[in-house]
């Protein structure tokens, strides 16, 4: 039997600059296999080519997930990151990363993942010799397709013991996510069934983060992808319809993730 080919992981979302308007830039995202789909959310490359062209700030919005990135020579495990995450892009350069679903890499670790939150480890400190010729395989090769290879082989031979909490905990996130309804924390405790102090407890073990966190992350990137759609936007409509009291609010949280207002933002990408 043939083996199915991969399958690309759509376009991304908490980017808040999908393309530049001088120089190359790619982002590639792709499925881990079935046996893997469970604790990975993708694996995803970021390349440019910036050579001759003045210096571009590249800001990414935080999800509940942790990292593991290769890039400049070393592997690092990025845990939860609580505010935009800023890069400045200069020259010619490339990023491989493991993007672990929510909970997804507390298998591997084994300690409550939220000591990882703004902070990163060597990727050395969890797995090992194993884990620097992983970093050493992916950067010897320049294929993408490659790369994604080399991950998900790694990966297969550090497979911890199936842990029926990351399935539960991925199923709420995706609740959270998709159901707009879902605007407080004591949503989230009717869906797992759970009291708040052991929902807490549970979210900064298993995912780095907790769920009002979560909560408003999602309603967030929403937002920033209607922008990004080039809608035609009513602020307040926008705000009632992601759950915010008022458009004080929304703004407010909004600037305070973007930098700037959603007006601003959107008059930043020429609509």
């Amino acid at each position: 039997m043939s083996q199915a080919a991969p399958k690309d992981a759509g376009p991304a979302r908490g980017v808040l600059r999908p393309a530049f308007s001088e120089g190359e830039f790619q982002h590639h995202r792709q499925l881990p296999s079935p046996a893997l789909a469970g604790l990975v959310a993708h694996y995803w490359y970021v390349a440019w080519d910036l050579r001759g062209l003045p210096a571009q700030e590249q800001a990414t919005l935080p999800h509940p997930n942790l990292h593991l990135v290769v890039e400049q020579g070393q592997a690092r495990i990025y845990g939860v990151h609580s505010g935009r995450f800023m890069r400045t892009l200069q020259g010619k350069d490339r990023v491989f990363g493991i993007k672990f679903q929510p909970g997804g890499f507390y298998p591997f670790y084994r300690q409550a993942v939220a000591q990882l939150g703004n902070t990163s480890i060597d990727v050395a400190a969890r797995f090992g010799a194993d884990g620097a010729a992983f970093c050493a395989n992916i950067l010897a090769t320049d294929d993408v397709m490659s790369m994604c290879a080399i991950a998900e082989n790694f990966l297969l031979r550090q497979l911890p013991p199936a842990d029926a909490k990351v399935s539960h905990i991925s199923d709420w996130l995706a609740r959270i996510e998709q159901d707009r309804n879902i605007i407080a924390v004591e949503d989230v405790m009717a869906i797992a069934g759970l009291d708040k102090r052991s929902l807490q407890r549970l979210f900064q073990k298993y995912v780095g983060i907790g769920p009002k966190w979560v909560i408003q992350r999602y309603r967030l990137h929403e937002a920033i992808a209607q922008v990004q759609a080039g809608k035609t936007l009513s602020w307040s409509d926008l705000a009632q319809e992601l759950g915010y009291f008022d458009q004080t609010h929304f703004v407010r949280d909004f600037k305070q993730l973007v930098g700037m207002t959603p007006g601003e933002y959107e008059k930043s990408l020429g609509f």
